[in-house]
Order: structure tokens, then C-alpha cells, then sequence
């Protein structure tokens, strides 16, 4: 209640005149006047001293004062800052992505949309798929590039790619010749994965369970490339995607069974307003549907 009064007991107070304040707020000065009344009404002390049409700060109304003003201008701040960040041209776009997207895929991403918005502003969250999801509910992310695709109320996802995923052995191990494999070929083995809430720890234990077994878990991590290093150091085998690049002490190979292969999407909020930097972003997202992968 009190809020919508502030601006008019701040402008009062500099002039010290209730009609120049109101020709400069563009308001009668009966409404002014009436606005300044309630505010000492509610707050039950007197702001100002009235001498005829001029007014002089009380000692609680200069105490007062100073913590409007900083009150206002914080206001004005953040007014200023959601104004930028929903600019058509230099606003800000709020992304969210999983580790293994930010190698290459979403530099790319950025560098192509970027050479048509120069000047647009990302704020970038990497992070593994249930968080960055939480995120996304919470409002904190415009957009989000994951896997598996929620499939949940108040989230809308879009298919962008496939990523087929490949058995990482140890150079040297039993199957390493190989160019192909059957993942129940591997039910022996001891695993290397992504932790729980990992949206590529999921997948890996739904396609073991396809193939017939419980994948034995030797070590747990966060980070793709760190399972591929304790792969070549052989302490496991594990199911990833495609390494940037070549990676030495280790061997790839297709699955042939089940098929082995992840859903990349993006997701945001279901009736999420979008600022016009995040609508040209989602836009082009969703060109690049079947070639987000390709840059």
C-alpha cells in the first residue's frame, strides 16, 4: 500500500512545494496532496511541516527520505535491467545444457546464432539434466538443450537430434578389435557411469536392462571425458557419446543391440513469456532440428 506513495513523497520533499512537485509529476496537485496524507496516515507520523503551499522536511521525514530514495533507485535499477535483458537486440537469453554439449555442440550453436544477433548477451548453465530441469521450474533458465526429453506437466520439449552412443573398452580389453558389439556382450563387465540424476546415467541403465542385465558399477562421476580416462586406465567400460576428439587407451564401438542411441531436445516453461532475444533463439533452435549435431 504504501509503495505507489513513495515517488510522490520524494519528489514532494525535493522541491519542498506540493505545486512544483505536481507540475513535474504531471498529476493535480489535489491528488499529490491526498497521496502525501495517506502516507502519513499509514505510517501514523507526520513528513512534513506545512508552511501555505510550501513543506519542509520533519525529522522523521528527512530520516525517511533516505531510505526511499534508496529504495526508488534500486527500483529504477531493476526496471533498467529487465528492460535490457528483454532488448531485441542486445538482451540476455538464459541457456541451459548438459556437460557433453559444451565442447562443441553449443559453441557452435552460439557462434551461428551470433553472426545474426551480434549482440545478444547469454547467460550459460552447465550442469546434468535433473538439475538444470529444476532450474528450468524454477524459472532461473529461458531454454535448455537435454536428454532424456522431459516428458512431465508445465514443461513443453522439442525434438532437435539423435546422438547414437558407443561401448568405450580399454585398448587391449577382449573386445577391442571389434567394430560392433552387442551391449549383452559387455554383461560381465564392470562399469564406469555418470552419477544418479544423470540424465546419460538413465539411458545407460535402461538400454543394460533392455539387454538383459544390471550393469556392476566400479566407478561414478561427473563428467564424461573423466569416464573415458578411468576407461583407458581400465578400471571399466562405459556407454557414451562421441568424444570431441580421439581419445588414446580406449576403443569405440557401435551397439548394435539394443539400439543405442540418445534424444536431444530443448525444453522450457509451458506459458514462459519469452523476451524477443529468447524467441529468436527458440527459433532457431528448432531449425536446426536433424543438424544440431552437425556444427
Amino acid at each position: 500500500m504504501l509503495a505507489p506513495r513513495l515517488a510522490h513523497f520524494a519528489r514532494v520533499a525535493r522541491h519542498e512545494h506540493v505545486t512544483r512537485a505536481a507540475l513535474e509529476a504531471g498529476v493535480p496537485q489535489s491528488t499529490l496532496s491526498r497521496a502525501i496524507v495517506r502516507l502519513e496516515r499509514d505510517l501514523g507520523v507526520a513528513l512534513f511541516a506545512r508552511r501555505g503551499r510550501t513543506v519542509a522536511l520533519t525529522p522523521a521525514g528527512r530520516s525517511f527520505l533516505a531510505s526511499v530514495e534508496g529504495a526508488l533507485a534500486d527500483i529504477e535499477r531493476a526496471a533498467e535491467s529487465v528492460r535490457a535483458d528483454a532488448d531485441p537486440e542486445s538482451g540476455r537469453v538464459a541457456f541451459g545444457f548438459l556437460h557433453t554439449m559444451g565442447s562443441e555442440t553449443v559453441p557452435g550453436l552460439l557462434r551461428e546464432f551470433r553472426a545474426g544477433h551480434p549482440r545478444v548477451r547469454f547467460q550459460l548453465v552447465q550442469t546434468y539434466g535433473e538439475a538444470m530441469l529444476e532450474r528450468l521450474r524454477a524459472g532461473e533458465l529461458d531454454l535448455c538443450l537435454t536428454s532424456p526429453m522431459p516428458d512431465e506437466p508445465g514443461l513443453v520439449a522439442r525434438g532437435l537430434d539423435e546422438q547414437r552412443l558407443r561401448l568405450v573398452v580399454p585398448e587391449g580389453h577382449r573386445l577391442a578389435r571389434r567394430r560392433r558389439v552387442r551391449l549383452a556382450e559387455a554383461a560381465d563387465e564392470a562399469f564406469v557411469t555418470l552419477e544418479p540424476g544423470f540424465g546419460l546415467r538413465r539411458i545407460t541403465d535402461d538400454l543394460c536392462a533392455q539387454a538383459g542385465f544390471r550393469p556392476r558399477i566400479a566407478f561414478e562421476g561427473e563428467e564424461a571425458e573423466t569416464l573415458r580416462g578411468l576407461v583407458a586406465a581400465g578400471l571399466g567400460v562405459a556407454l557414451l557419446p562421441p568424444p570431441a576428439f580421439a581419445r588414446p587407451g580406449v576403443a569405440e564401438l557401435v551397439v548394435t543391440a539394443p539400439r543405442a542411441a540418445r534424444d536431444i531436445g530443448v525444453a522450457w516453461l509451458e506459458g514462459h513469456h519469452d523476451t524477443p532475444p529468447v524467441a529468436a533463439f527458440k527459433r532457431f533452435l528448432l531449425s536446426r532440428r536433424g543438424r544440431l549435431l552437425a556444427t
